[in-house]
């Protein structure tokens, strides 16, 4: 378990320095890299757009540098001041440096929030992060929610369902369960009834240890969607807005909540909650790092591949299918 990630997280509540004086209006957000998630999350402040005017925010990382000038571009040549937010690159290509990680996300936010006159969403959103900092904490051993639904996830696969204004929260959810809780997830993007009517209905087996997580407030279609899967999987577990919050504040604490879970989740598999080395050999090719020398293939032991063969036959089948072979060969 990574304690660092742990201190770090107890520590995100109002930990954001960036600038926060409002830029000029009208607003154009993108993300690339680490930024990606937080223009999602961002979206319920301003649209993810290219703007002609005002100002545009491009967040980025320095694996997506490339893609990131290319915004920048755009913008300016349209005519829009551009503020370029990363977590590195070249001093004559960042405006605002914020930090890395897998938690870059909350800094990139505020920024955001800030940047677009959204002050006081920024401080509720600081405020519910508070209160679920004092409540997730390590040296919270009874009712815990974050250590709590992370036993609840521990040996399953968790589908992540939203309704479609907080469709950012199962992108969030699958990267802070993959990068920090080593686990995957399914996120349910769209329409959810063909999707759990088809491979549920179709195939009962499917739903074993599979386990619905929805995300924020639930809408007429994700409780009818509930109420299909409530026959069909282990467990549904709904994670509402903290507090009866709205909108980004909400959102954000949702993000911030995903991530305790992760950790604890983390814990549970007894791996480390902090990031694989070959992520950052990987974000370093991307970089431009000499590909060759980040060592980005596994062991040959570690690829775990799946015998297809054996796997769709039963013994005796695959005694016919490796008799089938010894005759081919003799022929």
């Amino acid at each position: 378990m990574s304690t660092h990630l742990l201190t770090l997280l107890e520590t995100l509540p109002g930990s954001y320095s960036g600038p926060t004086r409002p830029e000029e209006a009208p607003y154009g957000l993108v993300g690339s890299g680490e930024g990606t998630l937080a223009a999602h999350l961002a979206q319920t402040l301003v649209a993810s757009s290219l703007t002609r005017s005002g100002t545009q925010f491009v967040l980025s990382s320095p694996d997506a540098a490339a893609l990131a000038t290319d915004y920048a571009d755009l913008a300016s040549v349209a005519g829009a001041q551009v503020r370029r937010v990363a977590t590195g690159g070249t001093p004559e290509e960042i405006d605002t440096l914020v930090p890395g990680g897998p938690l870059a996300t909350y800094h990139f936010a505020q920024f955001v929030a800030h940047a677009t006159g959204h002050s006081e969403d920024a401080q509720a959103a600081d405020a519910l992060l508070g209160d679920l900092a004092a409540r997730c904490a390590p040296h919270v051993t009874d009712n815990n929610p974050a250590r709590d639904l992370a036993w609840s996830l521990w040996g399953r696969t968790p589908l992540l369902l939203a309704a479609p204004d907080a469709d950012a929260l199962p992108h969030a959810w699958q990267q802070l369960l993959a990068r920090t809780g080593k686990t995957l997830s399914v996120p349910l993007i769209g329409d959810p009834l063909p999707l759990v009517t088809g491979a549920f209905e179709a195939q009962h087996e499917k739903g074993d240890a599979k386990v619905a997580v929805i995300l924020g407030d639930a809408d007429d279609t994700l409780l009818l969607a509930r109420e299909v899967l409530e026959s069909r999987i282990d467990e549904i577990i709904h994670v509402p807005y903290p507090d009866g919050a709205v909108g980004y504040p909400a959102q954000l604490a949702l993000w911030y909540f995903g991530a305790w879970v992760a950790a604890y989740l983390a814990e549970r598999y007894g791996a480390s909650a902090a990031d694989q080395p070959v992520l950052a050999r990987a974000q370093g090719v991307m970089s431009g790092e000499d590909r060759e020398q980040a060592r980005l293939a596994a062991p040959r032991d570690d690829l775990r591949r799946t015998n297809v063969v054996k796997d769709w036959a039963d013994d005796q089948d695959l005694d016919d299918v490796e008799l089938d072979e010894e005759d081919r060969d003799e022929e």
